[in-house]
């Protein structure tokens, strides 16, 4: 009998047929997924990644709270159009303390993985109060309340807590500082060298203009001015994850 006349056979046996479909799907998933049982890490390592701060996480959750991923997006694809207007394609190491991540599922407005650092927190505080002043065409809605919403830090040190039961490193200094942390990073006259040892890179100061009180405008922007600027991708090494 040749090789035709017994695929013949199973494609006129509906039964054979779905028992030999279960067999090769059953063999394909078990090479793919056991390997993964037996690797530490499927991200790859990358210098410079590190936990959000105290006041970086509290801004996450507002950025989350408010909606800001349905039209945002945090995942730069490898194509050329891409890379030339955003910036280095998004690495998987990039959303590892990311619970749950912000890649997002589409662009109303463009995408913030690698908005940190390209405009300052006067724009920011512009923008998110009136963005058409900034920017004509626009469609956002206005978040100005947030320059008058209070932050509440009462449960940063919960919040951290909660993070390293999923896998977030932080460690014991950390969660003891949560709170002396998530004020000195908006305040310009406190003393910053603990916060800056715990978090390397860390952006500093009073993000939405008002000195006098901590406000989820603070956060949010001390939030998007840490995006994308912790890899060093002038040393990044495509076959290590560095050099």
């Amino acid at each position: 009998m040749s090789l035709l006349d017994k695929h013949g056979i199973i494609e006129r046996n509906a039964t054979l047929l779905l028992v030999a479909s279960l067999l090769v799907v059953s063999v394909g998933g078990i090479v793919e997924i056991a390997p993964l049982f037996y690797l530490e890490n499927t991200i790859e390592k990358v210098d410079g990644m590190r936990p959000y701060s105290p006041l970086e996480l509290a801004g996450r959750d507002i950025y989350i709270r408010e909606g800001c991923y349905t039209c945002h997006s945090q995942m730069i694809r490898p194509f050329r159009d891409e890379v030339e207007r955003y910036g280095h394609y998004s690495l998987a190491a990039e959303s590892m303390y990311d619970h749950s991540f912000q890649w997002g599922s589409k662009r109303t407005g463009p995408d913030l993985a690698r908005v940190g650092s390209r405009y300052s927190n006067e724009w920011h505080v512009q923008h998110l109060t009136e963005p058409r002043s900034v920017v004509p065409e626009s469609v956002m809605p206005s978040y100005s309340f947030l320059a008058n919403a209070p932050l509440r830090i009462e449960n940063v040190t919960a919040s951290l807590k909660a993070s390293r039961m999923v896998g977030v490193p932080y460690s014991d200094e950390m969660i003891e500082n949560a709170e002396a942390d998530i004020l000195a990073q908006a305040n310009p006259d406190a003393d910053t060298s603990g916060v800056e040892a715990r978090y390397p890179k860390l952006v500093l100061g009073d993000f939405d203009g008002s000195p006098a009180a901590l406000t989820e405008m603070d956060a949010l922007i001390s939030y998007l001015q840490m995006l994308g600027t912790l890899v060093d991708f002038s040393t990044y090494d495509e076959a290590s994850g560095y050099r």
